[in-house]
């Protein structure tokens, strides 16, 4: 069977294109995803994704190169690897972006994405939990929740101390205005994670236009001179090859989409070449481009109790466990972070360049192969954590070997420039300020990492080198822009010098936005689908290609 679209990787933005390419009923489309099913116990409870940071079942658990910038070190990249992709497996924290960061993706040469452009596609997605208004969306698919009733104690203690700082208190992170402080939003409903499979794959499941087909790993794009034909994929060892009428749409994202175009033949000749790909396409911009935000902790020992008082001992895990599975409530129906915000390190930015993350719990000593949320410390602990907005270093994924099967090389060159090491120093004495803060320096007995000693400007650099890692937000490896020189894809997604070819997903970035991804990826995939089919309407749905599409 032939599809109109086949849509490569059921993550944030695939799940959100399924729905929308196929609302109207007109068009087929096959979804293809190499993890599986979504319908797991510690993915659905939005605590568990501490069981899924190492699970290979569910992840594709890649290893970014030695980072000089991390002292040598190897960063854990967990990507999802089934039906919402890393939207089932992440924090939930639901962060837009700052309006400046899309002003300037349309500055970039990109018409349609500015601000009010991407505003509209987010006020659509949105089911806002406080109802809508001029900057905020009620009634769309996707539930954004407010846990500021539920969240612990100490998130009042740290937003004080925060706006003693003159960080004010800011309840929508998503209004108006970036900068301050507060509770995050979370896509949960009812006590469980809203993933994009949730909110948008599962309520068009039931159409007869759209075909699911997980464990599937794509491992070409089948090509006709410059044309996409469909895809070449793989179930349990065995090969299946389907024909897209239309387009084949990569959203595999940041990692998965510019490999496949580069194990297609589509991207830097030399890299293609070195593993024994026929150069079909060049395309110097596929796999270049990384942008990735990295973060750390600093972690008190606190005098009073903590979420560690209450997860550590068996009886707790007992009772936040019933807690949770009869009354859908406690602390497994949150994200670990409570609070948060944004601000600038230098009062002479027009805009936040650092994000802050409160969790009252600590992880000092983890559990070996799992990410320890649900094992916290012996002791009351808290964590104030911290990363950049806008890093300035460029990095790479490039494939090592023609086998899709192999992980690609991950160059993210974590604190590559001057500019990303002085604006983290900045931050991390912003912390420690924090700290010493009212009402929020009375309750903390002592900090425990980085400690006291560490004080001089090249000790605290050389501390959160080693101690820094990806937050999880890698992006802009198929770089959106109208120069093919300068790109991967143009502002219709179209891959530069291909024809019936997308990319749809966080790789597009021109570049990226301050604050967590997941949104701005279902926005992607939201705004991508509208592109495809207002093309198809200019051109009329009988023709084979539309000439915009």
């Amino acid at each position: 069977m032939n599809f109109d679209y086949i849509i490569v990787g059921a993550g944030s933005a695939g799940c959100v294109l399924a729905n929308k390419l196929t609302e109207n009923g007109r068009y087929t489309v096959l979804l293809l995803e190499a993890g599986g099913t979504d319908l797991r116990f510690f993915v659905q409870m939005p605590l568990g994704y501490g069981k899924t940071f190492y699970d290979p079942k569910v992840n594709w658990m890649y290893a970014a190169e030695p980072d000089p910038g991390l002292n040598g070190q190897r960063d854990h990249w967990p990507r999802g690897k089934l039906l919402g992709g890393s939207s089932s497996i992440n924090a939930m924290v639901y962060i837009r972006g700052h309006r400046e960061d899309y002003e300037s993706w349309e500055a970039a040469g990109n018409p349609g994405w500015g601000w009010q452009d991407v505003l509209s596609a987010y006020k659509a997605i949105e089911d806002t939990e406080g109802g809508a208004n001029d900057w905020r969306g009620a009634g769309g698919p996707l539930q954004v929740s407010d846990p500021t009733p539920y969240v612990h104690p100490l998130t009042k203690s740290y937003i004080a101390a925060c706006e003693k700082l003159g960080l004010p208190y800011n309840r929508d992170f998503n209004g108006p205005e970036q900068e301050g402080t507060g509770v995050y939003q979370l896509t949960t409903k009812n006590g469980r994670r809203l993933s994009a499979a949730r909110a948008f794959l599962r309520p068009a499941m039931g159409r007869k236009n759209l075909k699911v087909t997980i464990n599937a790993l794509v491992t070409k794009i089948n090509l006709e001179g410059k044309r996409a034909t469909g895809v070449a994929y793989e179930i349990n060892g065995v090969m299946h090859e389907v024909k897209a009428l239309r387009e084949v749409i990569l959203a595999g994202g940041a990692v998965n989409s510019p490999q496949l175009l580069q194990l297609s033949g589509i991207g830097p000749a030399p890299i293609l070449k070195a593993q024994g790909i026929p150069v079909l396409c060049e395309l110097a911009h596929v796999g270049e481009n990384l942008e990735d935000h990295l973060g750390l902790n600093y972690t008190y020992r606190m005098k009073v109790p903590t979420l560690n008082d209450e997860l550590r001992p068996w009886w707790g895990k007992l009772k936040a466990g019933l807690q949770y599975l009869l009354l859908r409530s406690g602390p497994l129906s949150l994200s670990i972070n409570h609070g948060g915000g944004f601000f600038r390190t230098d009062p002479n930015y027009s805009r936040p360049n650092m994000q802050l993350y409160m969790q009252a719990f600590s992880t000092l000593l983890p559990k070996a192969g799992e990410r320890p949320i649900l094992s916290p410390d012996p002791f009351s602990g808290l964590s104030l954590g911290l990363s950049n907005c806008r890093p300035t270093a460029r990095g790479s994924i490039h494939i090592q070997s023609p086998d899709p099967k192999k992980q690609p090389r991950i160059w993210a060159n974590a604190y590559g420039t001057e500019e990303d090491v002085r604006e983290m120093l900045a931050a991390v004495k912003f912390l420690r300020k924090l700290a010493s803060t009212e009402p929020l320096a009375s309750l903390i007995a002592e900090e425990l990492r980085p400690g006291p000693a560490v004080q001089s400007d090249e000790d605290l650099i050389h501390d959160f080198k080693q101690r820094s890692g990806t937050v999880y937000h890698p992006s802009c490896t198929c770089r959106m822009g109208p120069d093919p020189k300068s790109s991967a894809v143009d502002s219709r997604l179209k891959v530069h010098g291909m024809e019936g070819l997308r990319v749809c997903d966080a790789s597009v970035f021109p570049n990226l936005i301050a604050g967590n991804t997941n949104a701005p990826a279902m926005m992607m995939g939201w705004k991508g689908a509208e592109i495809i089919l207002g093309g198809l309407l200019r051109t009329g749905s009988d023709e084979a290609f539309p000439l915009d599409a």
